[in-house]
């Protein structure tokens, strides 16, 4: 499934809702007054616009995902691999690792998921 574009006010809203799903749509509301000070019309709009694109679904004003944060945050990675290194995953662990120090830990897992997905 190609996950649709997520902007952040957008994710720190779905933040909120994987916290909490299934939520109903006003006590959801009442949360993002709470937390990110939107009035419920402006929450009732972001889970309009998000269930358009298929991210949520609102069912007998019962809101659930139907995008999960991994999903989300994979599909977000690509599209700034895409965008800032030409689609080069290399040139982004360059830049990720550029002027920091990595434990040894960090570096025994980074090979390991490289391992995991080498083509076969």
């Amino acid at each position: 499934m190609s996950v649709p574009k997520i902007f952040e006010s957008e994710y720190r809203f779905l933040l909120i809702l994987w916290e909490h799903e299934p939520i109903g749509s006003a006590a959801l509301a009442k949360l993002c007054k709470e937390k990110l000070d939107w009035s419920r019309t402006t929450t009732y709009t972001v889970i309009r616009r998000l269930s358009d694109r298929g991210v949520v679904k609102n069912e007998n004003a019962v809101v659930t995902s139907l995008v999960s944060k991994e999903e989300a945050e994979t599909a977000e990675i690509e599209h700034l691999v895409e965008k800032a290194f030409d689609g080069s995953y290399p040139m982004f662990l360059a830049a990720f690792a550029r002027g920091r120090s990595l434990s040894e830990e960090e570096v025994r897992r980074l090979k390991s998921l490289i391992e995991q997905t080498k083509e076969e």
